[in-house]
This record gives C-alpha cells, structure tokens and sequence, in this order.
C-alpha cells in the first residue's frame, strides 16, 4: 500500500525558513514525478512546485519563484521543498503528491497525481 506523509510544517514569522520533507513508501517512486501542492482557508488547491524523476526539470508558481526551492533524495523516496522568506500568504495546508506514470516533464495540474499525502500545516505570522 502506498504511504505519502509530510513533515516539518509549523508556525514561524515572515522572512523564516522552513523545509517541508514527503516520504513515501510501498512502491518504486525513483522514477516517477513529484510536486507539491498548498491550500490556504477558503481557497482551491493551488500548485507550488514539482520535480522530474531525475530532478533535472523543476516547475514553480510564479508566487514562490526564487524563495521556494523543491528537490529530492531518491534513495530515500523523499521530494523536500525548502521555503525562504516566507510571507504570510504562503500560510496554507501544503500537500505532497506523486504521479503514477512517468512522465518527461513536471506537471503544474493536481488531475495529473495520483497519490497524496495528508498534508502539513504551514503558517507565517507577520
């Protein structure tokens, strides 16, 4: 059965840091694609960033471009987000997700993963 689990969210004021990691298990994720994705109250789930297999190609949400930087371990099966000058905007649920199938390039639409995690609450004070 396949596990996807976040870590490493928590309360911190603007302008921290904070790394997001996502452990998956239960199948062979080395050569798939990950993303992450973020939902603040009242609003629809928004892409932040995703990562190709190898971690050659990168995707970001115009919003977090140059302050969010998303990579990942695959001897570990963890994809990690790191978040810099963190703004209270970016205070959201932020979610982990794997895609099912390969794929050459990374994916910016949530229809296109297939697995999910539970998520992680990050929230920036101002």
């Amino acid at each position: 059965q396949v596990r996807v689990v976040e870590s490493g969210g928590g309360l911190v004021q603007a302008g921290d840091s904070l790394r997001l990691s996502c452990a998956a298990s239960g199948r062979t994720f080395s050569n798939l694609p990950m993303g992450w994705f973020r939902q603040a109250p009242g609003k629809g789930r928004e892409f932040v960033a995703a990562i190709t297999w190898n971690g050659i190609n990168t995707d970001y949400a115009d919003s977090v471009k140059g302050r969010f930087t998303i990579s990942r371990d695959n001897a570990k099966n963890t994809v990690y987000l790191q978040m810099n000058s963190l703004k209270p905007e970016d205070t959201a649920v932020y979610y982990c997700a794997i895609r099912a199938r390969v794929a050459a390039l990374p994916s910016i639409h949530s229809y296109d993963y297939d697995y999910w995690g539970q998520g992680t609450q990050v929230t920036v004070s101002s």
